[in-house]
C-alpha cells in the first residue's frame, strides 16, 4: 500500500471539501447559536488543517537523502500523522467536549434550526463525496485482506487517516442532526450539548485509533509477508548462496524499505565472490522491488546467526 498519486488525490479531495464546510458551519453557528454547530465547525476545521499537514509531510518525506539522514526523511510522514491523530483528540474532541459541557450548564435554543438541517445536509453530501473517493482508493490498495487487517498492515497512514476522518464526520453530522431535533422537537435546549458532547466521544475514539497505527509506524514496522518472501527468495537463489539464515526489514516511508539479511555463503568462496555474489542480490532485488532502498548483506554461519539472534531476543523467539 504505498504512496500514489491517487493518494494524494484522496487528501486534496478531503481538503477541498473540508475547507467549504468548515466556512458553511461556522456561519450556520453563528446564526443557529448550536453548540453541536460549532463542534462540527471546530471538527472540519481541525480535520482542514490535519490535510494540509498531511500534504506537507508527504512533501517532507519525498527529500533525498544527506549526510545527516543517510536513510532518507520517509518517517516525516509517520511523524506528521501522528501530530494529525494528536490534533483530532486536542483540538477536535476537545472543541466538541468544551461546547457540549458549556451548554449543559447553560441550555440556548437553537435560533433558524432550518438553517441547520441545510448545513448538516449540504456537510453529508460534501463530506460524503469525499469519503466515497477515500474508501474506493482504500479498497483498491487494501487487496483482499480485511478491513481492520488492511489498517494494521498498512505503511501509508494518509489512505486510512482520511478515511477516519471522514467517517468521523459522516457520524458527527448524524449526531449533530439528532441533537438539532431532538433540541427542537422536545424543547430541551441540554440535547444540542449532548450531541456536542457525543461528537467530542465519537472524535476521541478515532484520535486513538489513529496515534496507535501511526505510533507504529513511527517505531518502525516492518515489510509485509510477500515483500519479506521475495527477499529470501532473491537471496537464496544467488550463487554461492548456502543458506538465509535470517532477514530483518523496517518501512522508512510507504515505498521504503531497508533490509538486513545474514546469509551463509558456501566455504570455498572467495572475498571477491562474496563481494560480487552480495552486489548480485542488490541488483536482482533492486529490479524486481525498487521500494527496497538499502539492503545490507552480513555473512554468517547460522550457528553464529542464532547465538546473536537469541542475545537480542531472547531464547525461542
Amino acid at each position: 500500500m504505498a504512496r500514489t498519486p491517487a493518494t494524494k488525490k484522496v487528501v486534496y479531495a478531503a481538503l477541498a471539501g473540508n475547507t467549504a464546510i468548515a466556512v458553511t458551519k461556522f456561519v450556520a453557528a453563528y446564526f443557529t447559536g448550536s453548540s453541536a454547530m460549532l463542534s462540527e465547525a471546530g471538527h472540519s476545521l481541525v480535520d482542514t488543517g490535519n490535510e494540509l499537514l498531511l500534504l506537507y509531510g508527504m512533501h517532507r518525506a519525498g527529500r533525498r537523502p544527506d549526510a545527516a539522514h543517510p536513510l532518507g526523511h520517509g518517517r516525516e510522514l509517520y511523524f506528521w500523522s501522528f501530530i494529525v491523530a494528536l490534533l483530532v483528540f486536542a483540538l477536535g474532541a476537545g472543541i466538541a467536549l468544551y461546547q457540549g459541557i458549556v451548554h449543559l450548564r447553560r441550555p440556548t435554543p437553537i435560533e433558524n434550526p432550518l438553517v441547520s438541517y441545510l448545513v448538516l445536509g449540504l456537510s453529508a453530501l460534501f463530506e460524503g463525496s469525499s469519503w466515497w473517493i477515500a474508501l474506493r482508493e482504500f479498497r483498491a490498495a487494501k487487496g483482499e485482506l480485511g478491513w481492520f487487517a488492511a489498517v494494521h498492515q498498512s505503511k501509508d497512514p494518509s489512505t486510512f487517516i482520511v478515511l477516519f476522518e471522514d467517517s468521523a464526520a459522516l457520524v458527527g453530522l448524524a449526531i449533530a442532526a439528532a441533537g438539532t431535533a431532538a433540541s427542537e422537537v422536545l424543547g430541551r435546549p441540554e440535547f444540542d450539548g449532548i450531541a456536542s458532547i457525543g461528537i467530542g466521544i465519537v472524535l476521541t475514539a478515532t484520535a486513538a485509533v489513529l496515534a496507535r497505527e501511526s505510533k507504529g509506524l513511527l517505531i518502525g514496522e516492518g515489510a509485509g509477508p510477500e515483500i519479506v518472501r521475495a527477499i529470501r527468495r532473491i537471496a537464496s537463489e544467488e550463487a554461492g548462496v548456502e543458506r538465509v539464515n535470517g532477514l530483518l526489514t523496517v518501512h522508512m516511508a510507504p515505498n521504503q524499505i531497508v533490509a538486513a539479511i545474514s546469509v551463509e555463503f558456501a566455504d570455498q568462496f572467495t572475498a571477491s565472490e562474496i563481494e560480487a555474489a552480495v552486489a548480485g542480490i542488490e541488483r536482482r532485488l533492486n529490479a524486481a522491488h525498487p521500494e527496497v532502498i538499502a539492503v545490507f548483506v552480513k555473512p554468517q554461519t547460522p550457528k553464529l546467526y542464532q547465538q546473536i539472534h537469541e542475545r537480542r531476543f531472547g531464547q525461542g523467539s
